[in-house]
């Protein structure tokens, strides 16, 4: 092979990854605003609508990894699941109602769900082959993110018309597909026996007790990315103004990805992620008290290291923990479990309080929860060292 060759393929790689997630940013961000104002549902039902999409993807994602295995084609079902969920986002500023409202965003979760495991099957194998760091590919999913915040927040405000953000994201992953021809065409391939490793972890009692931890914590950030365009108009932000607090809460993000590594080098992980839940509820608690828009604006930043840091520390920490012949499936319930599971029942319990309480009062929900997985972390600390000169997050 041309020596030049994995590197120009390392850079279409970063290429997709900038686009994909300009896409998820430039529609995730705005989706309640747009279901609220565009569309006229209630706070409840926004929940409903905003958490099918986690619902859906517990469950659709296995179902693309055996597609995956059993065609030996990702990168072909890659291009399927991009278009195909792009054509249906454009469709969806179409729908009416509550009930095509849902339906529609499940019919778009169900082919978006497949973008980034599929995509990442691939890079991690190439990484793996070519001696790459996959941090330093998905950071541009990161700045991808918050560019498209910003840029979007700017269009929709000055146009009025949110439905931009469906075709920003059908814009995003049609030019993600662009860069799908120099990827390698077989991902990696992992066959593992989930029931087996199922029943080697539920004895696991730090990985179960992790497990509660992460959905305690990770579960509002990801709550976080839907409903924090409501909390900005509510304190008196403008469209714009979400956009600019995400492209730098987001933005923020790629920085510490890069350093990453170093940071945990020098720590213990469990310190990593406790420190990663002290600024994610100390965020939220702040929120609670009424902040001006100005001084939520300057807190944004502080997202780098409660996401930035906490995504590479808590993976690893997976991985070290979980026996060795079931670290594939531990990964994987530990996604379903914050990704899926935490992210669902967030984003659906912050829709009842933004129609029964406040957005405030939904932020102090969810520092309350983030300490109390902290607390679990604590106890984690006191039984379960790993020391971080040990490990690596690029293995």
């Amino acid at each position: 092979m041309n020596v030049t060759k994995p590197q120009k393929t390392y850079r279409f790689f970063q290429t997709f990854y900038f686009f994909a997630f300009f896409g998820f940013g430039a529609l995730f961000p705005l989706l309640s605003v747009y279901l609220e104002t565009e569309k006229g549902l209630s706070h409840t039902q926004i929940g409903l609508v905003v958490a099918a999409i986690p619902i859906v993807t517990i469950f659709i994602q296995p179902l693309w990894g055996m597609m995956s295995d059993y065609t030996r084609k990702p990168r072909r079902l890659l291009v399927i699941a991009a278009v195909m969920a792009s054509v249906m986002s454009f469709a969806y500023t179409w729908l009416d109602g509550f009930i095509l409202l849902l339906l529609g965003i499940v019919g778009i979760a169900l082919f978006q769900s497949a973008v980034v495991p599929l995509s990442d099957s691939l890079s991690l194998n190439f990484v793996q082959v070519f001696n790459k760091e996959y941090g330093n590919i998905r950071l541009w999913g990161a700045v991808g993110f918050a560019v498209a915040v910003f840029v979007v927040g700017q269009i929709t405000d000055r146009t009025g018309d949110l439905s931009w953000i469906f075709y920003a994201f059908s814009l995003g992953l049609l030019l993600s597909v662009l860069a799908l021809s120099s990827f390698p065409k077989q991902g990696q391939q992992v066959q593992v026996d989930f029931r087996t490793g199922f029943k080697t972890l539920v004895k696991e009692k730090t990985f179960i007790v992790f497990l509660v931890s992460n959905f305690l914590i990770f579960g509002p950030v990801l709550a976080n990315n839907y409903y924090f365009g409501t909390f900005i108009l509510t304190t008196g932000g403008t469209l714009t103004g979400v956009g600019i607090a995400f492209l730098i809460a987001a933005g923020s993000e790629a920085p510490f990805m890069n350093i990453a590594q170093k940071v945990i080098n020098r720590l213990d992980v469990t310190f990593v992620m406790l420190i990663c839940a002290f600024i994610s509820g100390s965020r939220w608690l702040f929120y609670f008290f009424e902040p001006s828009t100005a001084l939520v604006y300057a807190t944004t930043i502080v997202q780098g290291v409660s996401v930035g840091l906490y995504i590479p520390a808590a993976l690893l920490f997976v991985r070290k923990t979980a026996p060795k012949a079931v670290q594939a499936t531990a990964v994987g319930i530990y996604s379903a479990v914050g990704n899926g599971m935490g992210n669902a029942f967030f984003t659906f319990i912050g829709g009842v309080l933004l129609d029964y309480w406040s957005v405030y009062g939904m932020y102090g929900f969810f520092a309350g929860m983030t300490f109390i997985g902290m607390s679990l972390l604590i106890y984690i600390r006191g039984g379960v060292t790993i020391p971080s000169s040990q490990v690596s997050y690029s293995e």
